[in-house]
């Protein structure tokens, strides 16, 4: 959407497509495996008879097949890229372990890595798609992807109002803060990218996130979050001001996967 982009050639337009594309799936890629690492320790700590074990590993069995799905598709389309940024990716098994040491919050940041990627691949496909391989991959992303995001609210729903009033008051703080660190290691590419495209920085700037467009996009991405936390008891005006604060706040959705324009 920006004059820069519209600017360069066709060959360098599909380049900067192909790359950000397959560097968004290498992301991908990683967070389930994130999830993977996270919820093995989760499972650990369950109870035999526990319903939650069984739906769950069902959940890591797709996970474990949406990475070997988004894994083929970088290999093909750009090996070289890295997908998530290095830091993160070493935070990952301190992160991982709160599958066991503080679920409640695990699965807040699981859904910061679940529901930006699963609201941008709907608003694709309610636009009509990019590509027959991508629309696919997205497709089969997507149904697999309502079971497993539905699984982290309805976990939170039931677990969250057990908490004592402290535990909820730093989950509802840390909620925001989990989905716009995640939002922007999906979302904005890494500096390598802007050098190697030699993208201004005004432009990288005003799409990440100076312009009203994408300041828009930032908050739709997380209606269905907010109605999550309001459904949880985790929206007070403490987390209110820190979801305005990071730019995330908004109208809650009125229901799971609200189509944008109305949840706007």
């Amino acid at each position: 959407h920006t004059d820069w982009y519209r600017a360069l050639s066709p060959q360098e337009q599909r380049r900067v497509a192909r790359i950000r594309l397959a560097s968004i799936t290498k992301t991908g890629s990683q967070f389930e495996q994130l999830l993977l690492l996270g919820g093995t320790q989760f499972l650990m700590g369950l109870a035999n008879e526990n319903p939650e074990f069984r739906y769950f590993m069902h959940e890591l069995t797709e996970e474990t097949h949406h990475i070997q799905m988004f894994q083929e598709f970088t290999n093909r389309v750009a090996p070289e890229v890295h997908g998530a940024p290095t830091w993160l990716v070493k935070a990952f098994p301190l992160v991982g372990s709160l599958g066991s040491l503080w679920p409640s919050f695990f699965f807040q940041i699981i859904l910061a890595g679940e529901e930006p990627i699963d609201h941008i691949q709907k608003s694709i496909m309610r636009g009509g798609g990019i590509h027959p391989l991508t629309d696919r991959i997205m497709q089969i992303h997507l149904a697999e992807e309502a079971r497993h995001i539905s699984f982290a609210h309805h976990h939170l729903r039931e677990n969250v109002a057990r908490k004592g009033r402290f535990q909820r008051f730093v989950l509802s703080l840390m909620f925001p803060l989990a989905m716009r660190i995640l939002l922007g290691a999906i979302m904005v590419p890494p500096r390598s990218f802007m050098h190697e495209f030699d993208v201004p920085r005004e432009v990288m700037r005003n799409i990440f996130w100076r312009a009203e467009s994408s300041k828009r996009v930032r908050r739709n991405v997380f209606g269905d979050v907010r109605m999550l936390a309001e459904q949880c008891g985790l929206m007070n005006p403490a987390s209110r001001a820190m979801w305005r604060a990071l730019g995330i706040s908004g109208r809650s959705s009125r229901f799971r996967s609200e189509p944008t324009y109305t949840a706007t």
